[in-house]
């Protein structure tokens, strides 16, 4: 070629490649990775074998799929989870082929395994990590070679491989502690100058994103333009570009700092998921971002919290994956996409917009769809202490063990839109996570809130959890409790603000409810270990399954209204939506602490009393009938208060009702107009009067609108001869 037509092809190439990087395809999904970059695969079924720390076992006799857990091996280990003398170690093998030259940069990259992992290519020892949560990097290029290559991975065979200053997921309520290497595998093949690491940062008043690109030098110095664009995930649309001219030095570490302005710029949010995607290559190496254009932060005057400038109440629940790890039904399912993409879209169906993770990260395919499906994350890491040795915990955390791991955490998922509350820990009396938070948080550059469970909040507009679990006084009783089951209308209309140490002072944080009730029931209806001297003191000792299914889901829905439509709080989340049920019978003979709802957990039905109630508490335009007596004298004459929430950016109007039921049959009916401003809340009241004739009767407070199904508020109550009214 004549030294002209290179100088063409030097000068246009690039712009070639930026355009055809823009083009739109059939489906984002179908993409490969943009080349020179590859990315292999090593999913799918390893050997593996159990023994010692030190040897390799001179034969593998079983199968299991990665990712995914130990107890998934064909044929099946004994004592898996827990201290065997069977084993030391659990020691994972496949083979792979490599068939292309082998490039500058090669990863092995495990997203997540535990406890304990240590690493053989080819024989060659690689290296080790210690991390159960966070992402562990491998520099391999010394060891692979082109064609057929030998990956050996020793993992701890329970916790106790870890020192006790290394976080492993601590949980009083867990028996078993499985190991397994339960995220991706990926070598990462591609040259230099290296896309370390992309962090996007939405801007939505300048309709624009800035992009922080880590690049790391090759064995020679190169001059290159990072190309970059920007298009939607799913049509393909071209929404930006731009070229970056960069200098580096061999093997030198650089920050490549920028903007993008956004055409058309489509904001992110729970009711319109919309995905961008980033692209960017040096030349020697090219990556993909997937990020959505919203904001999330609280207010410092009203504590609300703000999406994209907007009010956004947080109403929703948690998701505690490493207990559910735990059920004997759990099979393969966290690692079936098409099943966790349904478990979201119920949890949108139950009018929730957010979750909570609690206490552990689930794999990190589940905030793509998180992010694909609209749902607000507060992700939590696994730390949940309580008073530590005061309460026989075995960790010791410190603020140094944690600043590496809440690093990796942060750079790992801060381009989700999802993710919008980093949680450093959950219920724990500790200085250490805070110490650990104030040393990471400027890593993200959008700012986004902590909650740092009973540890001090780092800032005034960071949250504080608070688990009002008002039925937990009959637990710690050990006997019935008597008078009303509720006394909510003796008590104050915000939750207990937590008393952290050492101020012991209330806090003006922004509260968040993300645990409350004491209430749950096994998938079997039976209670748990912590309710069942609930459901003795509410019920009697001979309740059926439909009055317990039934009271469990009308007082979840009447706390949820309390909780939500006294507006003292910025989200609340129902605990939990997914968890194990263990009832204590075969194959379940411990029985559990808490539990989830559903009643078929491969289709994910929930139990039907608790999907029709629980649902209607939070609607977004919902209310609360403030009436917790459970019982009148007849002909008893008294004002019946409703209060009316909205938490949409419109108004509302429609009406306001209030029924009087016996059984079905409606005894009394009164009806008003109503208008809720957006994001308001109002009280209106009707004069009611108790019916003469004594017998179980319901009050039914409701919004109606034409061609819609009501949104309820109901409490039962009984009507007591005048002469009976002593008993009360």
């Amino acid at each position: 070629m004549s030294p002209f037509l290179l100088r063409i092809v030097q000068r246009t190439l690039p712009l070639f490649l930026a355009f055809i990087a823009c083009l739109p395809v059939a489906e984002a999904s179908a993409l490969k990775p943009l080349a020179p970059r590859h990315s292999l695969s090593l999913d799918g079924m390893w050997e593996i074998e159990q023994g010692g720390m030190d040897t390799p076992p001179a034969a593998f006799t079983h199968k299991v799929r990665v990712p995914g857990l130990v107890d998934l091996a064909e044929p099946a280990f004994t004592e898996v989870g827990k201290v065997s003398t069977q084993r030391q170690a659990f020691w994972y093998r496949r083979k792979f082929r490599v068939d292309q030259p082998i490039p500058e940069i090669a990863l092995l990259k495990l997203h997540k395994a535990r406890y304990g992992v240590m690493v053989w290519i080819n024989g060659k020892r690689v290296g080790e990590g210690l991390s159960c949560f966070t992402p562990i990097e491998f520099d391999v290029h010394p060891h692979l070679r082109h064609g057929e290559n030998d990956v050996l991975i020793r993992l701890g065979a329970n916790r106790e491989a870890l020192p006790s200053s290394q976080p492993t997921g601590w949980d009083f309520e867990k028996y078993l502690y499985i190991p397994g290497i339960y995220d991706s595998v990926e070598l990462i093949l591609t040259g230099a100058p290296f896309l370390r690491n992309v962090q996007v940062v939405p801007d939505v008043e300048a309709q624009s994103v800035r992009v922080v690109a880590e690049v790391i030098g090759g064995k020679v110095a190169s001059t290159f333009e990072l190309h970059t664009g920007v298009v939607a995930a799913k049509s393909r649309a071209p929404a930006g570009t731009k070229a970056i001219p960069v200098e580096i030095a061999a093997g030198e570490e650089k920050v490549v700092d920028f903007e993008i302005p956004l055409a058309q710029a489509r904001l992110w949010s729970p009711e319109d998921p919309f995905l961008y995607e980033l692209r960017l290559e040096t030349g020697g190496d090219a990556a993909r971002v997937r990020f959505g254009l919203r904001s999330f932060k609280f207010d410092p005057v009203t504590s609300r919290p703000l999406l994209n400038g907007q009010p956004y109440y947080l109403r929703g629940s948690n998701i505690t994956l490493y207990r559910f790890f735990e059920d004997v039904d759990r099979g393969d399912l966290p690692w079936n996409a098409a099943w966790v993409r349904k478990l979201h879209q119920q949890v949108k169906a139950m009018n929730w917009n957010s979750l909570r993770y609690c206490i552990g990260f689930p794999p990190e395919f589940w905030y793509d769809i998180a992010d694909e499906e609209g749902i607000l994350i507060q992700d939590e890491f696994p730390v949940w202490v309580l008073n530590g040795k005061n309460n026989k915990c075995p960790e010791e955390l410190t603020a140094e063990s944690l600043i590496p791991e809440y690093s990796a955490w942060m750079r790992e998922r801060w381009n989700h839109p999802c993710v919008v509350i980093w949680d450093a820990q959950n219920e724990s009396n500790t200085a250490e996570t805070g110490k650990a938070r104030d040393a990471v948080r400027h890593l993200d550059l959008s700012d986004r809130p902590w909650d740092n469970g009973w540890g001090m909040p780092g800032r005034p507009t960071d949250t504080v959890e608070s688990h009002p679990y008002f039925f937990s006084r009959i637990f710690n009783s050990g006997r019935p409790v008597p008078g009303k089951p509720f006394h909510l209308s003796e008590i104050s209309q915000a939750p207990l603000r937590p008393r952290v140490r050492p101020t012991q002072v209330d806090l003006p944080n922004p509260i968040i409810i993300n645990e409350y009730d004491w209430l749950w029931l096994n998938r079997d209806a039976s209670p748990t270990n912590l309710t069942a001297p609930v459901y003795l003191s509410l019920l009697g000792p001979d309740s059926t399954i439909e009055q317990r299914r039934r009271l469990h889901a009308r007082y979840v829905a009447a706390l949820t209204e309390f909780w939500r439509c006294h507006r003292q709080v910025a989200g609340v989340l129902h605990f939990c939506s997914l968890g194990y049920s263990r009832d204590g019978t075969p194959p379940r003979p411990l029985g559990g602490s808490t539990s989830d709802d559903w009643i078929d957990l491969r289709e994910l039905r929930y139990e039907p009393h608790f999907a029709e109630y629980v649902k209607e508490a939070f609607a977004p335009v919902g209310l609360m009938l403030d009436f917790w007596a459970e019982s009148f004298v007849a002909g008893e004459q008294r004002e019946m208060s409703v209060l009316v929430i909205n938490d949409l950016a419109e108004p509302w109007s429609g009406q306001l009702r209030l029924r009087l039921l016996r059984g079905s049959d409606v005894v009394s009916e009164q009806t008003q107009d109503c208008m809720i401003d957006a994001f308001g809340d109002r009280r209106r009241s009707f004069a009611f009067k108790a019916p003469t004739v004594a017998g179980n009767y319901t009050l039914e407070a409701a919004l109606v609108l034409p061609h819609s199904p009501p949104t309820r508020s109901l409490r039962d109550f009984r009507v007591l001869e005048i002469a009976s009214q002593d008993s009360r």
